[in-house]
């Protein structure tokens, strides 16, 4: 078996390295020990996409925020299944995860980046979800911005690599979310694990809410990952 090669990494603002790894082929991003992304294990991140945006594929110009680029399994199946008209923007706060998109990793994006539709930010998501918010505290007054947010941001509502990112699953963060929401819009949820908590407060914010049993390798199985969507 070939060995993992180590190929960059990417030092957080709030503690703890990223590291980029390849063997052959396969890429994976680790912290620590823990791995966040494999790019065999795609199933459940293009399943946020297809289950949140499968109610715009008519909808002639849906605007789409994704929190996370990773490794792009999100963004390529986000603009399967959206139209010529849509507009799509991915916030990504660690810019050395946009660099490794367009260097190490361009083979595994293809031309999603160069996507007329596509807007790549290095921002953190809750800044776009809320962007007149100081310190994400304040709702935006400029109303609502988006037709569906898809949040693949750390590891899910037990987040590992960014303290900060636990606003965003927050009950204040949740109905900035809502509010950003235009009517009938879908906040899409990835988690690598259950949390009966964060289900409670989607729906106490005001949410549909339905939850999502998903594998890692879609139907060629792999751990059972969770997909919520909130409709507004």
């Amino acid at each position: 078996m070939l060995p993992w090669v180590s190929l960059a990494t990417a030092p957080l603002a709030t503690g703890g390295v990223l590291r980029l790894k390849r063997r052959g082929a396969e890429f994976s991003i680790m912290l620590g020990s823990n791995e966040l992304m494999n790019s065999r294990l795609s199933g459940s991140e293009k399943a946020l996409a297809s289950l949140s945006l499968a109610s715009f594929a008519a909808h002639a110009t849906p605007s789409v925020l994704i929190g996370g680029l990773g490794m792009g399994f999100t963004l390529r199946a986000a603009l399967q299944e959206l139209g010529p008209g849509a507009r799509v923007v991915v916030a990504e706060l660690v810019p050395e995860v946009i660099d490794w998109a367009r260097g190490a990793m361009a083979d595994l994006f293809g031309v999603s980046l160069d996507d007329p539709r596509v807007r790549i930010a290095r921002a953190d998501v809750a800044d776009l979800i809320c962007p007149a918010a100081a310190g994400h505290h304040h709702q935006t007054s400029e109303g609502p911005m988006w037709d569906a947010i898809l949040l693949d941001v750390d590891n899910g509502p037990d987040g590992l690599t960014q303290s900060a990112n636990d606003w965003l699953y927050s009950a204040a963060g949740l109905a900035a979310a809502h509010a950003s929401l235009r009517a009938g819009g879908v906040l899409g949820v990835w988690s690598a694990h259950p949390d009966a908590g964060f289900h409670r407060r989607l729906a106490q914010t005001g949410f549909a809410v339905t939850e999502h049993k998903v594998r890692a390798n879609g139907s060629g199985g792999g751990a059972k990952h969770i997909i919520w969507l909130g409709r507004r």
